[in-house]
Formats: C-alpha cells, sequence, structure tokens
C-alpha cells in the first residue's frame, strides 16, 4: 500500500518535535476527531531557517508531515507560500488513494505558521512606530 519513501518518512519522520521560541505556528485539523497537525517555523533573514511538526494521525500523516517540512526547510517565505499538497505527494512518490486526503493538513499548516509570523512581524513593526 506504502512506497518505500512513505515508509521511511513514517519510521523516520525528520524534524518531528516542536520549536520552543517559534517565529510562527501553524495548526491544521481538529484534535477531538482526527488527524491533527501544528507547524513549528523559525525564520532568519526571510528563509525557514528550522522547522519542526507535532501530529496526532495515521502513517500517511505522519510521513506527509515529515516531507512537508523537508520541502520547506531552508525555502524563502515566499517559496514555501507556493508549496502544494501536491508537491507534498509528488515528494513522497504518491500516496494511496483513500490517504490523499492526509496530505492536506501539511500545505495549510505551513501557511498558517507563516502567516502567524507576518502577523507577528507586522505587531513589533507597529510597537516601534
Amino acid at each position: 500500500m506504502y512506497n518505500e519513501n512513505i515508509i521511511d518518512h513514517f519510521l523516520n519522520p525528520r524534524n518531528a518535535g516542536r520549536i520552543s521560541d517559534p517565529d510562527g505556528v501553524g495548526t491544521q485539523g481538529d484534535p477531538s476527531c482526527g488527524d491533527y497537525l501544528r507547524i513549528f517555523i523559525k525564520v532568519k533573514n526571510n528563509l525557514i531557517s528550522d522547522i519542526k511538526f507535532e501530529i496526532f494521525g495515521c502513517p500517511a500523516a505522519i510521513a506527509t508531515s515529515s516531507a512537508l517540512t523537508e520541502l520547506a526547510k531552508g525555502k524563502t517565505i515566499d517559496e514555501a507560500l507556493k508549496i502544494t499538497d501536491a508537491d507534498i505527494i509528488t515528494f513522497l512518490g504518491g500516496l494511496p488513494d483513500p490517504k490523499i486526503h492526509c496530505s492536506n493538513l501539511g500545505a495549510g499548516a505551513l501557511r498558517l505558521a507563516i502567516l502567524d509570523y507576518q502577523n507577528r512581524l507586522a505587531s513589533e513593526d507597529n510597537d516601534s512606530h
């Protein structure tokens, strides 16, 4: 059902955990009834210098979250905003049709983390004026 790349990202997730002092946090899903993803980002010189995730979900949700962090790390904010659910699936070499919905958390949570970062930045700029 799962290819070797998906199994590897499930068994050896990259960037799992949390960042203690993140520049942005984004969450997707519903913890009371299913898959739930939280993305933490650190931004330095407009690049995502660090990214971590916490996930409650199936093996495919863990693998897609891991893949998302690999895709986003080192990207500019603008490049990271362009990452799609399809990019995550392609990076993993495909997902079984019943599991495609698992990738739908990643790109959305990343966008929300970036939005949180941008809002914090704007707030800091307003506080300094």
